[in-house]
C-alpha cells in the first residue's frame, strides 16, 4: 500500500506520528509537509522530538492569505500525486493543509481518507469549519474520534465508509508521557501552582478588544499564568500596545516542545486555550479546560463538565478558572490508545 500523508501544522505532526509508526511496518508512505506551520519551534523541533519520518517533500509554502496559501498547497500537491500515484491520500484535521490535500485528491485517482473526520463547531467564521466540512465531503474512508462525530457525519448524509477508531493524538501524548515521567519533567521552571494559557486563534488575536480582555482576565486571576505565546499572539501584542501589560499578567515564554508542553498541561491547575488540540490534551491529562472560544469541536468535554466554554469575557474567564478545582468523574471519550493501528487495518482493507 502506498500512502502519501499530507501535514502542516503542530497538531498534525502529533496525529501523524502515531500513523506513520504503524504505517511503515508494512508500507510505503510519503509524507509531504506543506510548510503551513514554517517557525522551527513549531514545525522542526516537533518532527524530531516525535520520531516523525523526515518529508520527502517540504513545499516551504508559509504564510499568507488563505486562498493564496491554499491554491499554492494545491499546485505543489497535485504534482506530486500526479508523480508518485499513491493508493491512498492521508489527511488530518482541518487546516488549509488539510483541504488542500482533500481537493487535490479528491480530483485523482487516489482514495481520500480524513483522520478526525466529523468534528463541528458550527461556527462558520472559523476556516477549520469550512475546512472540515469540505474535506468530510470529499473523503472517500472517514476516521471519526469518537461516537458523537460518526452521529454528525450521519446526520449529513454521510454513513458509508465512516469508522471510529479513537483518537491519534492520545496514541502519541501516551508514549509521550511514559517517556516523560522516566525523566525530570519538563525543565522549564514554573510556579508550583499555575494556570497553562494558549492564545492563537485569528479571532481573537485579530481582534484588539478580545485579545485585550483575556489579557485582563489573565491579570485577575489568583495564581500565575504561564503563557507560551505563538508568534502571531507576539505580534498582535506588540502592535495593538498590549505587550507591557501582558507581561505583567502573565509569564510569557517560547514556545515550547511536545513533551515540555504536555508536562506544563499535565502539572496546571487548569487550561486557558483557544486550540482545539489542547482541550483534548488536558482532558487526556486530567486537567480542567477553560475554553477562550464561543464553540468548540469536542462538544463531548463540554457535556463531560471537564471543558467551559467563555470566550473572550473577562469576568466569565475569571470566574470559570476558580470555578475549575472539583470537575465530575471522567468517561472514556476517545478509545484507548490504538486508534493509529486501527486506522492502519483499515486502510489495508479498504485497497485490497
Amino acid at each position: 500500500m502506498n500512502v502519501l500523508s499530507v501535514v502542516g501544522a503542530r497538531p498534525q505532526f502529533i496525529k501523524a506520528a502515531a500513523v506513520s509508526q504503524q504505517l511503515r511496518h508494512d508500507h510505503d508512505e510519503l509524507l509531504v509537509h506543506t510548510g503551513q506551520h514554517y517557525d522551527h519551534e513549531l514545525s522542526e523541533v516537533f518532527f524530531e522530538e516525535l520520531a516523525l519520518p523526515k518529508p520527502a517533500f517540504h513545499l516551504g509554502v508559509g504564510s499568507g492569505t488563505h486562498a493564496h496559501q491554499t491554491a499554492e498547497m494545491m499546485t505543489e500537491l497535485e504534482r506530486i500525486v500526479d508523480d508518485e500515484s499513491p493508493d491512498i491520500v492521508l489527511v488530518y484535521g482541518d487546516t488549509n493543509s488539510t483541504l488542500a490535500g482533500a481537493l487535490v485528491a479528491a480530483k485523482s485517482s487516489a482514495q481520500l481518507a480524513h483522520v478526525e473526520a466529523g468534528l463541528r463547531s458550527y461556527d462558520w467564521s472559523m476556516p477549520e469549519e469550512v475546512n472540515r466540512r469540505l474535506t468530510d465531503h470529499c473523503s472517500d474512508i472517514l476516521f471519526a474520534p469518537g461516537q458523537h462525530a460518526k452521529e454528525t457525519l450521519e446526520q449529513e448524509g454521510i454513513s458509508e465508509n465512516v469508522f471510529v477508531p479513537g483518537d491519534v493524538m492520545y496514541d502519541t501524548l501516551l508514549q509521550i508521557r511514559d517517556r516523560l515521567h522516566n525523566t525530570d519533567g519538563s525543565g522549564i521552571e514554573r510556579p508550583d501552582e499555575y494556570v497553562l494559557a494558549t492564545v492563537h486563534r485569528a479571532k481573537n488575536t485579530d481582534d484588539r478588544d478580545r485579545l485585550a480582555a483575556i489579557i485582563d482576565a489573565f491579570s485577575q486571576l489568583r495564581v500565575p499564568v504561564v503563557f507560551p505565546a505563538h508568534p502571531r499572539t507576539v505580534t498582535a501584542l506588540q502592535e495593538y500596545g498590549l505587550w507591557d501589560r501582558a507581561t505583567e499578567a502573565s509569564r510569557i515564554i517560547d514556545p515550547v516542545n511536545y513533551g515540555q508542553f504536555i508536562t506544563l498541561v499535565e502539572d496546571a491547575v487548569c487550561v486557558a486555550t483557544d486550540s482545539g488540540g489542547v482541550q483534548k490534551e488536558a482532558f487526556y491529562l486530567d486537567t480542567p479546560c477553560i475554553t477562550l472560544r464561543d464553540t468548540t469541536e469536542w462538544v463531548e468535554t463540554v457535556d463531560a463538565g471537564w471543558n467551559t466554554l467563555v470566550g473572550a469575557e473577562t469576568s466569565e474567564i475569571v470566574d470559570a478558572v476558580r470555578a475549575a478545582v472539583d470537575p465530575p468523574a471522567k468517561p472514556d471519550l476517545y478509545g484507548n490508545g490504538n486508534a493509529a493501528a486501527r486506522i492502519v487495518e483499515q486502510l489495508e482493507r479498504s485497497v485490497r
